[in-house]
């Protein structure tokens, strides 16, 4: 049984994306720091999922179904949290690992509606909560593609690069006011979902992106950071933070083998 309206004691975190990967992964670890998360997204049955894993560790949770590409959807969404005092947007994707001769375009408008204009609703529908809040803090999660461009990724570069500069001109335009903006650009993470939905379903494609390589990130590693920023004293603010597992200097350079990991 989920919670129907927020907690009058614990804050109220927001978080986009949140049925499954690092969606999941932030709302157990903003939830165990004590907030009541609002997991948000557009699949039920996966958003129940997780709000009955952090009710089970002690935690505060209720669903919203979201879909961050439908303005009416947000709008309503936005309307039953009452209250939020932090933000993170991280509903996004990317589809696809054609050139840009090849590029189709349907998918790279719909990776633009999910990650770039899905994250100015969802900020459009929260700021005035957020203006009310002691705690205020968007957290973006965006990607290295959202500074680095490489081969076969320009529709999803060109997609987080957009949520980057939506990150950075906010930052901007919030400035002299409480509210704190964070960018978070996650290199290679393996998750379930991510480089399944890119490669339109095809497994062992998926599967060949992280072969051989010793310790990827996993989604647990970014619910990590997201909690550090976070509970940082509201007036220190982490701009930007990029995250890469040690096998990867960059995102076309990535160590595919054993590392000599030491024992304490």
């Amino acid at each position: 049984m989920t919670n129907e309206h927020p907690s009058p004691t614990r804050p109220i975190a927001l978080i986009t994306g949140g049925g499954t990967g690092i969606g999941a992964a932030i709302a157990k670890r903003l939830a165990r720091d004590g907030f009541e998360v609002v997991v948000a997204g557009r699949r039920r049955e996966k958003l129940e999922s997780v709000v009955a894993a952090i009710e089970a560790d002690g935690g505060a949770a209720r669903a919203v179904v979201m879909d961050v590409t439908d303005p009416e959807s947000v709008a309503a969404g936005a309307a039953s949290l009452g209250r939020c005092d932090v933000l993170v947007n991280n509903a996004g994707g990317a589809l696809g690992v054609t050139r840009v001769e090849d590029g189709d375009p349907q998918e790279w408008e719909q990776m633009y509606a999910t990650n770039v204009v899905g994250t100015l609703r969802v900020v459009q529908g929260v700021l005035p909560m957020l203006r009310r809040s002691a705690r205020a803090t968007i957290v973006d999660i965006s990607s290295i593609a959202g500074e680095r461009v490489y081969e076969g990724g320009a529709g999803y570069v060109a997609a987080k690069h957009g949520t980057s500069v939506v990150s950075e001109t906010l930052r901007l335009e919030l400035n002299g006011e409480n509210i704190r903006v964070v960018d978070i650009r996650p290199g290679m993470v393996r998750t379930e979902e991510f480089s399944l939905t890119r490669l339109h379903g095809d497994q062992a494609a998926a599967d060949k992106v992280y072969d051989g390589v010793d310790r990827p990130l996993v989604a647990d590693d970014v619910a990590e950071c997201v909690g550090f920023v976070v509970g940082l004293p509201q007036h220190v603010n982490i701009d930007t933070m990029v995250i890469k597992p040690v096998a990867q200097a960059a995102p076309h350079k990535i160590h595919r083998g054993p590392i000599d990991w030491k024992d304490d």
